[in-house]
């Protein structure tokens, strides 16, 4: 078998220990192996980085486990060519597992050019990441914390979240901060309602008398506080998210510096980095222009797969990364399952939202793709078929620098209308019509 890298170099990563196997071709021409296991504290990893630049190693192997390896990437990104590659992909033969074996493994495999390497964005983009799932993390929690709130509610039958829409709005926050501090006359607490809400206030002096105990006041009042807390934290991390990604559109002002850092930016902005591709501030302006797509889904989108899509060689290889196309499993010429496969939990998540959202829009050429084919193979494969096809438009809107142009929702009639005639038609007849057809006449 042909030698790709002769000096390269497997590692095997773990919390404590990471074990390196060092390849280097030999006077005598067989590869010279050596082995050594040091600490993955800093000093550790710079003696590694030291002991694989002396021996002239160039390319770098090592699993994606966990977090683990990631303090090795950022340490040695700068002097050698790694690869991070799935532990799925390089499973050792069952029986023979030894973090000795397993490195060497590695580095046979990396030798040869038979490992393929997963998809690391730069270290500007691995930070934006590392915060915008930070953010969706403590989104879910704050939505974990609402749930709470009104299982407390309905425990002391306060039937509040039935009559207004929103139980965190400014009329219900009021009225619950007067629970809390003790009011018990419904009349009295349903007359803080503001808006709309006020033609309700018979319905809210019925679902403001229950059992509201000590306990259910303590407990409303703790979770009340810590979705406050949640809603500052969330706001403060999306704007350091907006102040990362740089101004929205070209020739903006030069962004501050990031908050708390005490000083100002003295290299180029990491929005202003993609040379290959639109700026990260532009690229969000631009995939807001997608129905269903907001503001914090564009940056979830830049955040996960950058701006430059020339990493990817088509669309199609995109939505397979992001784990949005039908499984492969045929076996004996039968399809055992077309499963999605597994890809980006992130991105995946936040373009299923968006496709939920799209559905919902009226006169888009989305939404009408949704209704199409729920009919057909229902909701949830609708909702993955659309969220498949915003990830597409992204890809499109991120490589060929253009805008997106609504089709409308008339796009699957308006396409072939000589066939749509036909199919009713046909229908029609099934059931027994007589139907004749009179087009209009062009004017």
């Amino acid at each position: 078998m042909d030698v790709v890298y002769p000096g390269c170099a497997g590692l095997d990563v773990h919390k404590k220990t990471v074990v390196a196997c060092r390849v280097t071709p030999s006077p005598q021409g067989k590869p010279a192996k050596e082995i050594r296991t040091f600490t993955t504290m800093t000093a550790g990893l710079l003696a590694l980085s030291d002991w694989l630049a002396e021996g002239g190693v160039t390319h770098v192997a090592m699993e994606s486990t966990g977090v683990y390896w990631k303090p090795l990437y950022n340490l040695l990104e700068s002097s050698f060519t790694l690869l991070l590659v799935n532990a799925q992909h390089i499973k050792q033969v069952p029986g023979r597992k030894s973090d000795v074996k397993d490195c060497e493994w590695i580095a046979d495999l990396l030798r040869h050019g038979l490992l393929k390497a997963s998809f690391v964005p730069d270290r500007d983009q691995r930070e934006l990441r590392e915060l915008t799932r930070y953010r969706t993390a403590l989104v879910r929690e704050r939505s974990a914390e609402q749930n709470r709130l009104h299982k407390t509610l309905e425990g002391a039958n306060i039937k509040l979240a039935s009559v207004a829409s929103d139980l965190l709005g400014l009329s219900a926050r009021q009225m619950l901060a007067a629970l809390c501090a003790g009011q018990r006359d419904a009349a009295v607490i349903a007359q803080l309602a503001k808006g709309a809400l006020r033609e309700k206030i018979p319905l809210l002096e019925q679902a403001l008398v229950g059992d509201f105990r000590p306990h259910q006041r303590f407990l409303v009042a703790q979770q009340l506080a810590h979705i406050d807390y949640l809603e500052g934290l969330i706001a403060q991390i999306s704007g350091e998210i907006a102040q990362r990604l740089g101004p929205p559109e070209a020739g903006g002002e030069p962004p501050a510096a990031p908050s708390g850092s005490g000083q100002e930016l003295t290299e180029p902005h990491p929005g202003e980095r993609a040379a290959d591709g639109p700026r990260a501030g532009a690229a969000v302006t631009a995939l807001t222009t997608i129905p269903g797509v907001g503001e914090r889904i564009a940056q979830i989108v830049v955040s996960e797969i950058g701006t430059a899509m020339g990493r990817f060689p088509s669309a199609g290889h995109l939505a397979s990364w992001a784990g949005l196309v039908p499984g492969l499993n045929v076996s004996a010429g039968k399809r055992q399952g077309n499963k999605t496969r597994r890809g980006s939990p992130w991105l995946r998540s936040a373009l299923v939202e968006a496709a939920h959202a799209a559905s919902r829009t009226k006169g888009t050429y989305l939404a009408a793709q949704y209704h199409r084919l729920a009919a057909r193979r229902g909701k949830k494969k609708a909702t993955v078929a659309v969220a498949h096809t915003i990830l597409g438009i992204a890809y499109h809107l991120l490589k060929d620098g253009t805008v997106y142009e609504e089709l409308g929702d008339r796009y699957y009639d308006e396409r072939d209308r000589a066939a749509l005639q036909r199919k009713y038609l046909r229908r029609l007849e099934e059931l027994g019509c007589k139907v004749s057809v009179e087009l209009p006449v062009a004017a």
